[in-house]
């Protein structure tokens, strides 16, 4: 599926590490820097917490609130994976039904160590909507963007192949003094073997050489 114009620019400007909770203004990542004066009048977009791009159509975050809205309107969104089990705030579904969003929940609860149990099967169910292209653009979301959103996605780069090394080293840049020993253990035991086949691509650099 391919990305409109203004939604490439802004995977460019994000992809490989998470965003600050900054403002981006989207004319000037379109058209570049110009005259104070013109940037006066521009829309600022403010991405959700640790926002990053994935893979094409595919994005992260954290938990986003009415003040990230616009910047996700900019992402044409057709799903959100939602990992938390409180229910989804009435603005957000507001939002959801404005802008034909599709909402897959997938209760996972916020436990910290040691008594972290991550569910195996609802990690499959939901890998299996981030499969299916048909729900793409989607964003994937937790509260913070960094443990649940960060097994479901490192989950993701084993079936792309991605070394363990690698693996690691993008949930640690997310999850940063908060990552967990348990959460990387469950992202290297996960078996990728009841998926048969692999629909999106992984960037080249990230893959494990031969």
């Amino acid at each position: 599926m391919k990305l409109e114009s203004s939604e490439v620019e802004i995977c460019a400007a994000v992809v490989g590490a998470p965003s600050p909770t900054g403002q981006i203004s989207l004319a000037a990542m379109v058209q570049g820097s110009g005259d104070e004066d013109d940037r006066d009048g521009e829309e600022l977009f403010v991405p959700p917490l640790n926002f990053a791009m994935v893979d094409c159509g595919v994005f992260r975050s954290g938990f986003p609130d009415i003040a990230n809205f616009t910047f996700l309107q900019t992402l044409g969104l057709r799903s959100i994976i939602y990992l938390c089990p409180e229910p989804y705030p009435e603005p957000n579904i507001e939002f959801l039904k404005c802008n034909g969003i599709r909402l897959f929940q997938f209760g996972i609860d916020g436990c910290k160590e040691p008594f972290v149990n991550i569910p195996e099967d609802t990690i499959r169910e939901a890998l299996k909507v981030v499969l299916d292209k048909r729900n793409h653009p989607l964003l994937i979301h937790c509260k913070r963007g960094k443990h649940r959103t960060g097994c479901l996605v490192g989950c993701l780069r084993k079936l792309q192949r991605w070394c363990l090394s690698s693996i690691f080293d993008e949930y640690q840049r997310f999850a940063a003094a908060k990552a967990r020993i348990s959460d990387q253990r469950f992202m290297e035991l996960f078996d990728i073997s009841s998926f048969k086949h692999l629909p999106m691509t992984s960037p080249p650099s990230r893959r494990c050489q031969s």
